[in-house]
């Protein structure tokens, strides 16, 4: 066990609010984590902030014709106020607009710069000769080289997940402008990952570093392992750390041709998490270095998977190539929750926003974090639904868990004026925890020891779904507790027994209030004010219980007085919850009039001339075999028969097609595309493929019985 733990959640970027799919990806299983660790006792610093730089800032500034100051501004406040809103329990909510963060993030680059990390290069970029300005990744889009979305991203594809540069985009187009970008030649600072591969493969599969053991690599998520790996199986390259920016961190200005260079946002966002402690320590009068250069401090990062590469590869070599800082020893990265059977999706307002929820559910925030839990995307892709969310709050949280606790406030009430009633310690009864066991109060005790402690190894191994469910199964037993012995029934005949019952029923309700804290802090705390006992200070008060406990100690003493009953939670309506439904439909519906109204179809491309057609080779094929690319999740490895030769080709369908339904197909192929490798293999053409408003994909054939390889023109 560490010393102490450093917990950052992933800076979201101020150009919007915050929905359930960030919710489940990064901050609740973190939030989880850092309370259960001080409940444990632990010393954790939990950081996290605004990442308030980057072209994602400026194009929102630029579409609502304001400055990108203004726009870090209002969402810096609207995403702090909502983390409040929902109870992430963060230790500081920095911002990457600091000064204290400028000045951390240039030392950086300096370091870096002197360390000769960096090697300085012209290159050919992309520049928008329309509004003046070369084009960071983001301000360009074009169609993706492995599954042909004609709106991928200069860094990266939202359809399939590829990394990508601009110089992969097929047809970019400028963001700003809309125009054909043209090359010019810039200078940039480029740090040499290249350098950093080999110890970077060690570390990622061996947990080793020069010989020392810094991580576990089994307790890393495989998908985590499997992306990095991916990366490095495919050669690292060195990547440019600046960028031709007007807004962000300056590089140092006394740095030759420094002049008009900003840092690039995944150089100084992870920088965020350092200047954030940096911060705290300023505010509570500590030393910040410990937590960032101790070897026996924990440093954890909780993102979403799209963020994987750059926390586990990229930072961690920024990291060590400025020395000093130690590095992750894990990064639970959670897969993306999807919504009502399609993708989250910002740009079209298909999203449940946490700030609109918890304004609409006031007082049922837990419920919402409670089915964040239940649908948290652990290791695949998961879905939320509105009908799923209320029959979990229904009969679970209203059935088992409250439905529990309001008998055992109003019997206890009722038998005993609400006080705990003293008991003989030796009386059997009929167990919680098993039909048929006649328990003895002691042994009740040790087993509610063990179901902690189980809940929380998987707290411990990031299993977050799995020790809610150990939590809620404390809830469960308590209600056969009762159901069990019916004290209501048996309260006349065999008083004593009834009284041992009643007794255990309300140390299960003080255990629930404890172990129910790191995922539904709200009703955990409204339990202790039910029970009249201290509010949890998060120091240690689960350490305590468990000692407690072992020892065959209740938690809640004999004639303890409890406060006044009161529902935990309650029922969710039809009608509350077809008004959120009938909400995204709206959405749906207003999206749909929107892009007929407009005819929001993909932009035709820019005029192109006969001779520039002619070079085009499009061949009709079949789809001969068909099988999923190891360690990728979206490619499919295809053998087309193009009738005079049989061609591989990577697609990246495998999200929308099984091998099995390709197999056979009559498809049309781009077959003089220039070969690419990727996972490993040359990929010789592309499957033309079109993609409908809903962002399902389809092939584009020829007619059934076609003859493979005849031209398409």
């Amino acid at each position: 066990m560490k010393k102490r733990y450093l917990v950052t959640a992933a800076l979201p970027y101020a150009n919007g609010p915050l929905h359930i799919g960030h919710l489940a990806g990064a901050y609740l299983p973190s939030d989880i984590y850092v309370r259960y660790l001080r409940l444990m006792g632990r010393e954790v610093v939990f950081v996290c902030g605004s990442d308030e730089h980057g072209a994602a800032i400026t194009v929102k500034a630029r579409k609502e014709g304001t400055t990108p100051r203004a726009i870090v501004d209002k969402y810096h406040e609207m995403l702090k106020d909502t983390f409040e809103k929902i109870g992430i329990s963060f230790d500081i909510y920095h911002r990457t607009s600091a000064l204290i963060h400028h000045q951390t993030s240039q030392d950086f680059f300096r370091t870096l710069n002197a360390n000769g990390e960096f090697v300085e290069e012209t290159t050919e970029q992309y520049y928008d000769e329309t509004v003046g300005q070369f084009l960071a990744d983001r301000y360009i889009v074009g169609t993706c080289p492995v599954c042909a979305n004609p709106d991928a991203y200069g860094d990266q594809c939202e359809r399939c997940g590829s990394t990508l540069s601009p110089n992969d985009l097929i047809e970019p187009r400028s963001m700003l402008s809309g125009s054909a970008p043209v090359k010019r030649p810039t200078k940039h600072w480029f740090l040499r990952l290249d350098k950093h591969e080999n110890w970077l493969r060690e570390w990622i599969n061996t947990g080793k570093v020069d010989g020392k053991t810094l991580h576990d690599p089994a307790a890393w998520k495989n998908h985590v392992l499997g992306q990095c790996n991916s990366w490095l199986d495919q050669g690292l390259q060195p990547r440019a750390m600046t960028r031709d920016l007007d807004w962000g961190v300056d590089v140092p200005p006394e740095i030759p041709g420094s002049e008009g260079k900003k840092l690039y946002v995944w150089l100084d966002a992870p920088i965020g998490y350092i200047s954030a402690t940096k911060q705290w320590a300023i505010d509570h009068n500590k030393n910040w270095e410990p937590y960032w250069k101790d070897e026996d401090t924990a440093l954890i990062h909780f993102i979403g998977k799209d963020n994987i590469v750059f926390h586990c590869l990229i930072f961690p070599a920024i990291l060590k190539a400025h020395g000093g800082f130690i590095l992750p020893v894990n990064v639970p990265a959670n897969q993306f929750l999807n919504l009502e059977g399609r993708k989250l999706s910002t740009s079209k307002n298909w999203a449940v926003w946490v700030h609109e929820y918890c304004a609409e559910f006031a007082g049922q925030e837990d419920v919402l974090r409670y089915n964040m839990v239940k649908k948290m995307p652990e290791q695949a892709d998961s879905e939320f639904t509105w009908k799923g969310f209320q029959e979990t709050n229904n009969n679970e949280l209203v059935n088992n868990l409250a439905n529990f606790v309001n008998r055992v406030m109003v019997l206890t009430h009722k038998y005993y004026d609400g006080l705990v009633p003293v008991v003989d310690t030796e009386r059997a009864f009929k167990s919680g925890w098993e039909a048929d066991k006649a328990g003895q109060y002691n042994e009740e005790l040790a087993l509610l020891h063990a179901k902690l402690n189980e809940m929380g190894a998987q707290v411990e191994r990031f299993n977050f779904r799995e020790a809610l469910q150990l939590a809620m199964e404390i809830s469960g037993a308590g209600n056969a507790l009762l159901q069990f012995n019916e004290p209501w029934k048996t309260v006349k005949d065999d008083p004593e027994t009834v009284k041992v019952v009643m007794n255990l029923a309300v140390q299960y309700v003080a255990v629930l209030s404890v172990a129910l804290r790191p995922f539904l802090p709200f009703s955990a705390a409204r339990l202790r004010s039910m029970l009249n006992l201290p509010a949890l200070e998060e120091a240690g008060d689960l350490l305590d219980m468990l000692n407690e406990l072992v020892e065959g100690n209740p938690v809640v003493q004999p004639r303890h007085t409890l406060g006044a009953p009161a529902h935990l939670f309650s029922r969710i309506p039809d009608e509350v919850i077809q008004a959120q439904i009938d909400k995204l439909k709206a959405t749906e519906q207003a999206q749909a009039s929107d892009e007929g109204a407009t005819v929001n179809f993909t932009p035709v491309k820019d005029t192109i001339q006969f001779d520039d057609f002619a070079k085009i080779d499009i061949r009709t094929g079949t789809i001969l075999s068909a099988e999923k690319v190891a360690k990728s999740k979206k490619l499919l490895k295809l053998s087309v028969d193009l009738g005079f030769e049989t061609r591989t080709i990577l697609s990246g369908i495998a999200e929308h097609f099984s091998p099995e339904e390709v197999v056979g197909k009559e498809v049309v192929v781009l077959a003089n595309l220039a070969p690419r490798v990727m996972m490993g293999t040359e990929s010789q053409g592309m499957i033309l493929l079109a993609e409908d408003a809903e962002g399902k994909l389809g092939f584009v054939s020829p007619e059934s019985g076609w003859q493979a390889g005849m031209s398409v023109g």
